[in-house]
């Protein structure tokens, strides 16, 4: 080889997998969220930081670390998600805080959460190329947020409560999913299988 050639520089990526981040924000604050919904107590401000701290600004970073990696899925929803949660916590908000600015009726929060919903169906089919345990996270939130916008339309007790309820469970499948590339990493051996699909 002569002097003045270089062999190709390889760079490699040794940073962490963001992902169990954002799933975990995501599912803790959904968890919490829906215990409201499922009226075991009040929306608060508990919540609303929830939204605007972990579940909107961690979600943030877990899609700008997943860009990193080139994985578009992941940096589309971990992203799309946090400003979802951001974007819910200023439709509750800013009404107090601008009095000219109304709030959403229920029809306008119903097509919201409609359009979140379709958008989480879509994402939900790419899931059928990554994992069980993400296709139990995205299928059961699209159906949460089916049942939210029923809920606002019906204002329905039962219908907030089966929301409440099924939420919980998909916060708790989130959580499920982020915790277990932790603890599999940590240990070397899957402590907790995410369902890998058969190629």
């Amino acid at each position: 080889m002569a002097m003045d050639e270089k062999a190709p520089l390889e760079i490699r990526d040794n940073s962490g997998n963001p992902a169990p981040l954002g799933l975990l924000a995501f599912g803790m604050t959904t968890i919490l969220l829906n215990f409201a919904n499922a009226g075991v107590y009040e929306l608060s401000s508990m919540v609303l930081a929830m939204g605007i701290f972990y579940g909107g600004i961690a979600q943030l970073i877990a899609g700008a670390l997943e860009w990193k990696k080139n994985n578009t899925f992941g940096m589309t929803a971990f992203i799309s998600y946090g400003m979802f949660w951001l974007s819910l916590v200023s439709l509750i908000i800013m009404p107090q805080l601008l009095p000219k600015i109304a709030g959403p009726s229920a029809v306008g929060m119903a097509i919201y959460l409609g359009l979140w919903g379709l958008f989480t169906l879509v994402m939900f089919f790419g899931t059928l190329k990554i994992s069980r345990a993400l296709q139990v996270v995205f299928g059961t939130l699209a159906i949460l947020f089916v049942l939210l916008a029923v809920a606002e339309i019906t204002d329905s007790p039962t219908v907030h409560l089966t929301a409440g309820v099924e939420g919980i469970f998909c916060g708790l499948s989130a959580m499920y999913t982020g915790l277990a590339p932790v603890l599999n990493e940590l240990y070397g051996r899957v402590v907790l299988p995410l369902g890998p699909v058969k190629r």
